[in-house]
């Protein structure tokens, strides 16, 4: 799909293992004119994280000083350590005309939707297939991870709950489906259009997922 030069603001977010992370670096790999909002944070690198290419790895110190100075479009807490999206280097993208993508979850997503900005922003809610699918997921993960699973399992009902914050919702059945279907939805809005999903299936997920 080609696009015009205006750039678009696109936050994906999902409870964790829905397979948000995974979706944005899809879209960026694939589409030139995607640029990926890489967060600071203050927690510890899993075993394939390399620094400034998933993560800005920095301490607690650090992050409140860019908290003092402003430097974040949203900044939060989650399991314990600290996530945030700076400025400057998503005005930059967006001044070249690049689509920015952000994963960040559902506090970030409303912290920016507060924002007066001058970039078209829409936001996605990513939902896993089922329940089983997101605990094989996060037990995937390394150690540590394996360790709180039953905080992040605990997390989900909450997380799922904020859906209806968001302009759109895909569930993650199948992850080349799934990417089209986000593909689909910036092809619309780009286009000035909506992308018309059905409300009541997504509603029968949710009831399904927190039953």
């Amino acid at each position: 799909m080609i696009f015009d030069c205006t750039g678009m603001m696109v936050i994906v977010s999902s409870p964790s293992g829905a397979g948000k992370t995974t979706l944005v670096k899809l879209l960026s790999k694939r589409n030139k004119s995607f640029e990926i909002s890489i967060s600071n944070t203050t927690r510890v690198p899993r075993r394939d994280e390399i620094e400034g290419k998933d993560y800005y790895f920095i301490n607690e110190e650090k992050f409140n000083d860019l908290i003092k100075t402003k430097s974040f479009y949203e900044h939060a807490r989650v399991f314990n350590n600290l996530y945030g999206t700076l400025k400057d280097p998503v005005i930059k993208h967006l001044s070249h005309g690049k689509d920015v993508l952000f994963d960040i979850d559902w506090n970030g997503s409303k912290q920016m939707k507060r924002l007066k900005l001058k970039n078209k922003l829409i936001s996605i809610f990513i939902l896993p297939p089922n329940i089983k699918t997101l605990r094989d997921r996060l037990s995937n993960r390394d150690m540590k991870d394996k360790l709180i699973l039953k905080e992040r399992m605990n997390q989900f009902k909450n997380d799922v709950l904020h859906w209806k914050e968001y302009d759109y919702i895909v569930i993650n059945n199948d992850l080349e489906k799934c990417y089209q279907a986000i593909m689909s939805i910036i092809d619309c809005e780009k286009k000035g259009k909506k992308f018309l999903f059905d409300q009541n299936k997504i509603k029968e997920k949710i009831s399904e997922l927190i039953s």
